[in-house]
C-alpha cells in the first residue's frame, strides 16, 4: 500500500476520529517521453534562476506568494500550517445529505481513509451509521496547499473521502447549443422511443468493473512491441496524404440506425418490439458435415499421372498438324486428277465446251 499522504481526524459534533488519507486510484496512461527528433535523445528540464540562469537544487526552493510584479511573500510549509491549523489536520463535516442529490459532475478525486490509532470503533460507528442512514456526509478539508468541499461515502467496509468540485468550478451550459425537448429538430416519436427502450434493455447488464480495460493503451504498448521487433525503434511513422476523411451527412435515418443496431445486438427485448416491422432474416442453417459412411461413399479425387500428362501433351500436339494437313490434301487434289487423266489419254475439256456438246 502507498504511504499516507495526509493525518488527521474527521470531526462532527463532539466525535473526533483519527483517520489516514491514502490514495484510492492510480493512473497507468501511457508514459511517453519526449525526444529530440533529430537524434532521439530525451529532452529534460531544468529548474534554473532566472536571474542568474543556474541550476536550482530542490532543497534550496521555497513557495511564495506574489503580491506585487516581482515581489513575493515567502510561505513556508510552517506557515501554511499556522494558517489555520485546525483546518490543516480536521475533515470537518458540515452536513448530511442524500447521496442522490449530488450530482455526479460535482464529483472529482477520491481518497480511502484508514482508522488511525486508537480510531477503529469510532471509525465503525461513522461506517455503520452512513450506512443505515443512508447518507453520505459534505465536509472540507485541506489538502497540501488547496480547500476542498468533499463526500464522505461508504463503499463496503471503507470510507472514502471524494472530493467535490465547487459550483464555481463547474462551467455554465448556456452557450453549449443543447436541443430543447420541444424543439422541432429534437421531436422523438413514440416509435423510435420504443426501439431505443429496446435497445438499451437487450445491452443492460449487470456491472462487472474487471471485464472493462483500457484496450487503447493495450494496442500502443503491441505496436511498441511490434517495432522493436521489426528493428523500426528510429522510424517515424508520417500520415498517409492519400487518406481521406470520411464523410459525414446531417441527415440523419434514426430508425435505420435503430433497426440496424437491434439487428447486431438483438437482446430479450427486441423480439419483444410488435410495432417492428423490419424483422431480422433468420440465420444460415450451417452445412450438415457428412458422416463416416459418407465420406467413404465419396468416389476418391482423380489423381493425375505423368503417363496421363504425356499422353495429354501428345494429344495436344496432334490436333494442330492434322488441321494444318487439311489444306494441303485440297492442293494435291486437281494434280491427281491430271495424272489420272494423262494415264487414260484424256483431258478434262472446259466446262464451256463440254456445256455446248
Amino acid at each position: 500500500m502507498a504511504r499516507s499522504l495526509w493525518k488527521g481526524a474527521i470531526s462532527f459534533g463532539l466525535v473526533h476520529i483519527p483517520v489516514e488519507m491514502y490514495p484510492a486510484v492510480g493512473s497507468k496512461s501511457l508514459d511517453l517521453s519526449m525526444l529530440d527528433r533529430r537524434d532521439f535523445a530525451p529532452i529534460g528540464f531544468k529548474r534554473y534562476n532566472k536571474e542568474t540562469g543556474k541550476e536550482v537544487s530542490w532543497d534550496d526552493i521555497v513557495k511564495g506568494y506574489e503580491y506585487e510584479s516581482g515581489e513575493y511573500v515567502v510561505l513556508s510549509d510552517e506557515d501554511l500550517r499556522r494558517a489555520n491549523p485546525e483546518a490543516t489536520q480536521t475533515i470537518d463535516i458540515l452536513a448530511f445529505v442524500d447521496a442522490e442529490d449530488v450530482p455526479l459532475l460535482y464529483y472529482d478525486h477520491p481518497y480511502y481513509l484508514a482508522p488511525g490509532k486508537g480510531g477503529d470503533k469510532v471509525y465503525a460507528l461513522l461506517r455503520e451509521t452512513l450506512k443505515e442512514v443512508g447518507k453520505i456526509g459534505i465536509a472540507n478539508v485541506v489538502i497540501r496547499v488547496k480547500q476542498h468541499l468533499a463526500a464522505l461515502v461508504c463503499i463496503g467496509d471503507t470510507i472514502v473521502l471524494n472530493t467535490l468540485r465547487y459550483p464555481d468550478e463547474i462551467r455554465d451550459t448556456d452557450e453549449l447549443k443543447i436541443p430543447s425537448p420541444k424543439a422541432k429538430a429534437a421531436v422523438i416519436s413514440a416509435k423510435e422511443l420504443k426501439m431505443a427502450m429496446a435497445l438499451v434493455e437487450g445491452m443492460s447488464e449487470d456491472w462487472k468493473p474487471n471485464q472493462y480495460h483500457d484496450t487503447y493503451r493495450e494496442d500502443v504498448l503491441a505496436l511498441v512491441k511490434k517495432k522493436i521487433k521489426a528493428k523500426q525503434t528510429k522510424t517515424i511513422t508520417m500520415p498517409d496524404p492519400d487518406e481521406k476523411p470520411a464523410k459525414t451527412t446531417n441527415v440523419i435515418d434514426l430508425v435505420s440506425l435503430l433497426q440496424a443496431s437491434l439487428g447486431k445486438k438483438p437482446g430479450k427485448a427486441a423480439a419483444r418490439d410488435d410495432d417492428d416491422d423490419d424483422e431480422p432474416p433468420p440465420p444460415k442453417r450451417a452445412r450438415k458435415p457428412l458422416d463416416d459412411d459418407d465420406e467413404d461413399d465419396a468416389p476418391p479425387p482423380r489423381r493425375k499421372t505423368a503417363a496421363g500428362s504425356r499422353e495429354h501433351v501428345a494429344a495436344s500436339a496432334d490436333k494442330p498438324k492434322r488441321a494444318a494437313a487439311k489444306p494441303a490434301a485440297k492442293k494435291a487434289a486437281p494434280a491427281k486428277k491430271a495424272v489420272a487423266a494423262k494415264k487414260t489419254g484424256t483431258t478434262a475439256a472446259p466446262a464451256r465446251r463440254r456445256k455446248a456438246a
